[in-house]
């Protein structure tokens, strides 16, 4: 078993949950609502907690929105990049339920 040098056993990793949600979600895309929802219970006994798998669940959407608004910034449109960078997490914020439900599953199950 893995211990820090405190003797404390870590629980859980965000970055390890949100790969694996992410991963997972572009693996199940063609399952509406059980592929996130899988997605997120996997990522949620990755993480372990529900903070933990919670936070994990918002990474994707957020990394997304982030990186549509700075594209389009790029390309000289900040305020059309920005609208759009917002509505785009806030889409895949309001998909991603099941995946938040999962997280919360995956996390509950998960054994101390």
């Amino acid at each position: 078993m893995n211990t820090s040098p405190n003797g404390v056993v870590p629980r859980g990793s965000i970055t390890k949950a949100a790969l694996w949600m992410m991963g997972l979600s572009i693996l199940f895309v063609w399952v509406p609502v059980l592929g996130p929802g899988a997605a997120g219970f996997v990522g949620g006994t990755k993480a372990r907690t529900l903070g933990k798998a919670m936070i994990a669940a918002l990474i994707p959407a957020v990394l997304l929105g982030l990186l549509v608004a700075l594209l389009l910034a790029a390309f000289d449109l900040p305020l059309i990049g920005t609208l759009a960078g917002v509505g785009i997490g806030i889409a895949i914020l309001i998909q991603d339920i099941p995946m938040f439900i999962g997280a919360a599953l995956g996390a509950a199950v998960t054994p101390d």
